[in-house]
């Protein structure tokens, strides 16, 4: 934990009785010595030199005392296959590999350790599979190998491991079925498996590990129903099984869960009306059933959940009032067929039950009045209403993002002056020696500070905001209040005469368009993560266009303004020139955006609408199938009669294997509705809660012994 610098000096090795090593958290550069240093210490008990800045490869001898113990190189540059050495270091208690670029066969590399009790692989490159060796490390309370390229199923003898507390298995190709030897693991506080492809049923099995605090089954491929004795996971606060294929009824028993902060059924196929026992999870903040087919009234229990803070409910068939809660006048509702309540969008209950009955449509968040005469004195009320509710939302967002005494302003939970001052003293005074890239409108610079991790400073040049002062204030304001996982994060910002600039989450690939353009890190991208990266720039616009008031339209979405993180997700970014649609304005402007993915009717009309981005979103589909800008190409798909002249392999990138059938069946569907996004007439093309909704029902299956791709009709 101190500042130096350079490398370890080769003359360590020649401290025989050194038992302790620690000279972690530094800024330590350079291999680790090879020949005779630190490989023959043989008394070496403890080796700690972890969060520096060490490169190359794992020295071939370490361990050969067989003492060592506790092992932690994570947090550096490290790359090859873990050392032969290692694999029999039969002393090892504490081993942390993670955070690396470490290669080779996971179950080659690691052997039998029974005195193991913490092991971290997560962040490399390992391959394979996990074999049944982990099953006979009899000590191991901890087991973590998350994003990775982990393929086959979770071994059952996993459940030998009696004492296991932790077991992260996250982000990997893991397919198969959950064990049910899992259910042995009756110790057990924190179970990860999201982001794989595990298919079945959750095992009865399961209903034994009552000291879960943390669970996290989402995006995987399970099925069947939620099983009611999740109930029994007394003290747990996160649960979250969204983006699978549960369905029927949410169970009631649920409800038993006291300690639940977070419940994420999400993008499931749940029937049925929510439990109203639901409404005894009194420290619950963050509640999301979106995307399912739950019917019936929001339960008016609801409203005695005061710690709410984000409640998401839309696209369901929900109905009837809404419950008179602070977190749903912020809440996502549309999608659903008869909500009401005072709630900005939609109709007070008593009109719409009464007054306008058949002489209304209420689709999401917009009322369509169909007979106006036998209404208009509603009309009046309501337009007095929606107008209201307009300028006190108008005005919180002012609030939100208006300058403060020192023109600093902190948006997440951080102080604002303490976060201006950490960001100074990390950068020291914006040093060249931290910025990570430079463009026409200032510099970024990635510095980590200890309660955010790694983050992004953009600093824009003084001579930029002078002349674009709309822009700075633009991308603060469409960020503000915003909270979506394709989105990204805005943590801050400052406007003063000494310095102005935005304060982002780190995204650890960088930016979308300098992968495609990588040969190396294009090949990264397979189908399927190009197929995810697609849905999620495709939710963040939908949750744009839809969930936000007023709707938010990008106006330069294109592969430079899509970010990458560690797993491949997509976080849209940059919105400096992103407008608020304002319902009673004509929303004309000057043009602007990235050169070849501009809808052309800007180019005459100047109108800003949702289909401007649509049009964005359709070029820059294809182009992560292409791996480039499809250029002429464009052209001929945006018209029918031309589209079928283009061949499949022309719009494919030649980096990548020809796909197997089924992500060709996907991919065709994704070329198809990108193409109905080119249209010439901004009505003619798809709206992007419709392209988000097809694309959310897709689920592309690359190997050959899993069921078919589900495509639907576009």
């Amino acid at each position: 934990m101190n500042q130096l610098s350079g490398t370890i000096p080769p003359e360590i090795g020649k401290l025989t009785h050194l038992d302790y090593l620690d000279l972690s958290m530094s800024k330590l550069s350079g291999s680790i010595p090879i020949t005779l240093e630190l490989a023959y210490l043989d008394n070496l008990a403890v080796l700690e030199i972890d969060e520096n800045q060490l490169s190359g490869h794992l020295p071939e001898h370490l361990c050969q005392g067989g003492k060592l113990e506790s092992f932690t190189v994570n947090s550096n540059k490290l790359t090859g296959p873990i050392p032969r050495s290692l694999s029999n270091c039969s002393s090892f208690k504490r081993v942390r590999f993670d955070n690396n670029s470490f290669t080779g066969n996971l179950s080659e590399a690691f052997g039998i350790y029974p005195e193991l009790q913490f092991i971290n692989l997560s962040d490399n490159d390992f391959h394979g599979e996990l074999n049944s060796n982990w099953g006979k490390c009899k000590n191991l309370t901890n087991l973590q190998v998350a994003r990775n390229n982990i393929s086959g199923s979770i071994p059952p003898e996993i459940g030998n491991v009696k004492g296991l507390l932790g077991l992260d298995l996250s982000s990997n190709r893991l397919i198969g079925q959950i064990p049910k030897e899992v259910g042995k693991l009756t110790s057990l506080v924190n179970l990860f498996v999201q982001n794989n492809q595990i298919s079945g049923n959750i095992p009865g099995e399961l209903g034994s590990l009552t000291k879960l605090l943390s669970l996290d089954l989402s995006n995987n491929r399970l099925n069947g129903t939620i099983p009611t004795f999740i109930g029994d996971y007394r003290n747990m606060f996160f649960l979250n099984l969204s983006n699978n294929k549960f369905g029927q009824k949410i169970p009631k028993e649920i409800g038993g869960i006291t300690q639940l902060n977070v419940l994420d059924l999400s993008h499931n196929l749940l029937v049925g009306e929510i439990p109203p026992q639901l409404a005894n999870l009194k420290v619950l903040e963050s509640l999301n059933l979106s995307h399912n087919s739950l019917s019936g009234h929001i339960p008016e229990e609801f409203e005695s959940l005061t710690g709410l803070r984000d409640v998401v409910l839309s696209y369901n068939e929900l109905e009837g009032p809404i419950p008179k809660n602070k977190a749903f006048m912020n809440a996502s509702l549309e999608g659903n067929k008869g909500l009401c309540g005072n709630v900005t969008g939609f109709l007070p209950c008593e009109m719409s039950s009464s007054m306008v009955k058949k002489h209304s449509m209420v689709k999401g968040h917009k009322l369509i009045l169909i007979t106006v005469l036998p209404i208009l004195g509603a009309l009046l009320f309501l337009c007095a209403f929606a107008g209201a509710l307009f300028l006190r939302d108008q005005r919180k967002r002012v609030r939100d993002v208006e300058r403060r005494n020192d023109d600093w302003l902190s948006i997440s939970m951080l102080d604002g002056k303490a976060l201006y001052r950490d960001i100074l003293n990390a950068t020291e005074e914006f040093d060249a020696k931290f910025c990570i890239g430079q463009g026409g409108h200032g510099s970024v610079y990635k510095i980590n500070l200890s309660l955010l991790g790694n983050i992004v400073v953009k600093r824009l040049h003084s001579s930029f905001e002078n002349t674009h002062p709309k822009s700075f204030m633009n991308e603060v304001r469409a960020l503000t209040g915003i909270k979506h996982r394709n989105i990204v994060n805005l943590y801050g910002y400052c406007s003063n005469a000494q310095h102005s600039f935005l304060v982002y989450e780190y995204a650890e690939r960088g930016s979308l368009s300098s992968i495609l353009s990588c040969k190396v890190e294009s090949r990264k991208l397979d189908w399927l993560k190009r197929v995810n990266i697609i849905k999620g720039v495709a939710f963040a616009l939908s949750y744009m266009h839809h969930d936000c008031s007023p709707p938010i339209v990008h106006r330069d979405i294109s592969s430079s303004n899509v970010l990458l993180d560690f797993e491949f997700e997509a976080r849209v970014s940059d919105f400096g020139i992103a407008k608020l649609l304002k319902p009673d304005s004509s929303n004309c402007t000057a043009l602007a955006g990235t050169y070849g993915y501009v809808a052309p009717e800007l180019a005459y009309t100047m109108k800003v609408t949702e289909m401007c981005d649509v049009y964005s979103f359709g070029v820059l589909a294809l182009e992560i199938i292409k791996g480039k800008h499809l250029g002429e190409y464009i052209t001929l798909l945006a018209n029918s009669s031309t589209r079928d002249h283009v061949q499949l392999s022309d719009l494919l990138d030649e980096r990548l294997p020809y796909p197997e059938d089924e992500a060709k069946e996907v991919l065709i569907f994704i070329i198809k509705l990108a193409s109905s996004c080119l249209l010439e007439t901004p009505k003619s093309r798809p709206t992007m809660h419709f392209i988000s909704h097809r694309l959310s029902s897709i689920d592309p299956c690359p190997r050959t012994h899993v069921r078919r791709a589900i495509i639907p009709e576009i």
